[in-house]
């Protein structure tokens, strides 16, 4: 059984909704990155999502555009970042590692080169935006090969033809955008996330997160009652930012899923 599996699948058992924060590799640089890892899951995350900086990040908003920019001064790397998690599964062998990021560093990796890689370092699933579906058979057989499970993104706007597709390829989990937009746009509007869960639930049994403009822990917990857990991205991209700026601890921008975490607890009683 694969990390994301069991996970979700204890969660459920004790009626929890998953807490999936999301940081870029690198950001504010890779010496703190795998401490901010550990931080992140001792103040209650369930799965971690690490963005793998691209310098053309399209569905990202500026919080996070500007995230990407800053992990590429320091010549951040899709090979570093698997070294990274590497050296995070020395502490932790149980929490499951989401790579997520864009098709082009995979691509001139090569397939089936970094599904080993990666199945080697420890990562259990990857969601690259930019993978249409028509096109994600390939790269879905070389991560089949080394148990990595393929995780789609499906928005408001995608009709239930294209669920079912997506639905028949994806594994781990569903990312479910909750609005029109980029991440770290708008405001979140519950009946529509509910009607678009409901369209999904109908062609899968996967589990589905819910992910785009969660930012604290009211819009959590408003969202997470029709969903098997949230990802919590901008906010905590800006909190590590506006951390760095002050010439605070980064680590301390970590109280924000602490305060996620009593939250959704609180309404799994």
């Amino acid at each position: 059984m694969s990390r994301l599996t069991a996970k979700f699948d204890a969660l459920r058992s004790a009626k929890r909704k998953a807490l999936v924060p999301y940081i870029v590799a690198g950001d504010p640089d890779m010496e703190r990155t795998l401490p901010l890892m550990h931080k992140l899951v001792e103040q209650g995350a369930d799965i971690l999502e690490l963005g793998v900086p691209f310098s053309d990040p399209m569905a990202e908003g500026p919080t996070i555009q500007l995230a990407h920019e800053r992990a590429l001064v320091h010549a951040v790397s899709l090979s570093g970042i698997l070294e990274l998690v590497t050296e995070y599964r020395r502490q932790d062998q149980d929490t499951p590692i989401v790579l997520m990021g864009y098709a082009n560093p995979v691509e001139r990796m090569g397939y089936d080169c970094f599904a080993e890689r990666a199945g080697r370092a420890g990562v259990d699933g990857v969601l690259i935006v930019d993978m249409p579906p028509e096109e994600a058979e390939p790269l879905n057989e070389a991560l089949a090969r080394h148990e990595l499970d393929n995780i789609f993104l499906l928005a408001p706007t995608t009709t239930d033809e294209r669920i079912a597709k997506v639905a028949g390829l994806a594994g781990g989990y569903i990312y479910c955008v909750s609005l029109k937009g980029v991440t770290g746009a708008g405001n979140i509007d519950v009946d529509q996330v509910q009607k678009l869960m409901q369209r999904i639930q109908a062609h899968t049994n996967l589990p589905v997160t819910v992910g785009f403009g969660i930012k604290n822990a009211e819009t959590a917990t408003r969202v997470a009652v029709c969903c098997d857990g949230v990802v919590v991205g901008s906010a905590l991209v800006d909190a590590v930012a506006r951390a760095e700026k002050n010439g605070t601890d980064v680590l301390e921008a970590t109280t924000l899923i602490r305060d996620i975490r009593h939250a959704l607890d609180a309404i799994s009683r």
